[in-house]
């Protein structure tokens, strides 16, 4: 995929916690862009399930993005809502997040597949008699995973202005608590959007009521955003999904490695190296898609290059040592992955038995998985006050903590602030098969 094409597609998530407004945001995006058919409509308003009474729509627009009966029923989110709409500059992807602590985890898979996170804060919820005002522990938690998965784009939405007849002194003092948490975990300076998505003020249009606000809409500033991957810019990860081998004629003979390029772009000539081996060879034909027989394909899929996203075989000038979780990269990489046994990782805890330090987990990396052994929890995010406590031997359900880890066997590691695509991973209880985190790599002994 070129920039270009990143650049029109923009994927974005929104959280925050239950009842601030999330699904009736994206129903108002979807409206107020043109996006909704109208048998859709038609359909939402003979619906028995609304949470609001009324709307400029005539509709609840949460139920835009609540497809589910159950999630109706119960008035919230229960899974991640996928919807697309478009306007004349972009195309969009948005996730709906549930808001409730028990579904931190939904938040953490749809914020990793995003370029942006809007962060809605409601702005009646809000404790305004403290000094900073104090947001609620689902939102610090929301920005704290927001944060730790590297998203480059953050906005906080500050969502029913209008229940405050939109006055600036309000928006003001719950502007000074979000740039307290921010600056406490270390995000960057954040923007921050007065709105009521209920009455549609500035998410689609500017809305009079705010004549002290001189900022973007949230929709134009969702359109002026530079999403192009930052991986486009590193160089060459290619992990081996898969070894694929046709015995024929001498003529015919063929031999590919098959996965996806991560990060970086690989081209026919270009000279690699396969880690951990160590061994080094030239690219001599690359395939989109999976090339099993080039009587099939007639090398009608072939191409001079790949690029981050797309998913090829690759022909190499010998046939040297390569496996599943082999690692391709530039022979000429100054700034290789390291072979390590021993990591530091930020873990964001999501089953509900607790971490555990006698229990069996498999760490699943690119494509490798391996035996991982907890050797310490160094500290845990207390997520009420923002400190992290160093003394607790435990990490439970939808916890954020600092754990180092030994592995069964070495793996090919970057960090995950050089590269998310490698430097991130699930960690899986072996007993039970269950994905119970996710996981980002800060720190790597070498072997």
């Amino acid at each position: 995929m070129t920039t270009n094409q990143h650049q029109n597609v923009v994927r974005f998530i929104t959280a925050g916690s239950v009842d601030d407004g999330k699904s009736t945001l994206i129903g108002r995006l979807l409206y107020d862009t043109k996006s909704i058919l109208v048998d859709q409509l038609e359909s939402l308003s003979k619906t028995k399930h609304a949470r609001v009474t009324s709307s400029d729509a005539g509709v609840d627009l949460a139920l835009l993005t609540d497809g589910l009966e159950a999630e109706r029923e119960q008035g919230i989110t229960i899974d991640v809502a996928y919807r697309y709409f478009s306007t004349p500059k972009r195309k969009f992807i948005v996730a709906d997040a549930p808001g409730h602590e028990q579904y931190t985890r939904n938040l953490v898979t749809g914020a990793s597949q995003s370029d942006v996170a809007v962060i809605l804060v409601d702005a009646t919820r809000v404790d305004l008699n403290t000094t900073p005002a104090t947001l609620l522990a689902q939102t610090k938690r929301h920005a704290a995973i927001v944060h730790l998965l590297g998203l480059r784009h953050v906005v906080f939405a500050v969502n029913k202005m209008d229940l405050y007849e939109f006055d600036e002194k309000v928006f003001n003092t719950i502007k000074l608590a979000i740039e307290d948490l921010t600056q406490k975990i270390g995000l960057p300076k954040p923007t921050l959007i007065p709105i009521s998505a209920l009455l549609g003020s500035n998410v689609v249009t500017a809305s009079e009521h705010t004549p002290w606000y001189k900022g973007p809409t949230l929709l134009e500033w969702l359109e002026s955003l530079d999403t192009s991957p930052e991986s486009e810019k590193l160089a060459l990860r290619f992990p081996v999904q898969y070894v694929a081998r046709q015995d024929g004629s001498a003529s015919d003979d063929f031999r590919g490695y098959l996965g996806e390029v991560e990060s970086g772009s690989i081209r026919k000539g270009q000279k690699i190296k396969v880690l951990p081996s160590g061994s080094e060879a030239t690219v001599t034909e690359i395939y989109l898609g999976n090339r099993s027989s080039s009587k099939q394909t007639n090398g009608n899929n072939a191409v001079n290059s790949a690029e981050t996203g797309q998913a090829v075989a690759v022909q190499l000038s010998e046939d040297i040592d390569v496996s599943r979780g082999s690692l391709f990269i530039s022979a000429e990489d100054s700034h290789p992955p390291v072979l390590s046994k021993q990591l530091s990782v930020d873990l964001c805890w999501l089953d509900s038995e607790p971490l555990s330090l006698s229990r069996k987990y498999a760490l699943r990396h690119t494509t490798n998985t391996v035996g991982a052994k907890v050797k310490n929890i160094q500290q845990v995010l207390d997520v009420q006050t923002l400190s992290q406590a160093s003394d607790v031997q435990a990490l439970s359900t939808n916890e954020i903590g600092r754990v180092d880890f030994i592995l069964q066997k070495p793996i090919v590691a970057d960090l995950f602030d050089q590269s998310q695509r490698t430097g991130a991973f699930i960690l899986i209880d072996e007993a039970t098969n269950h994905t119970v985190a996710a996981g980002m790599i800060r720190e790597a002994v070498a072997q």
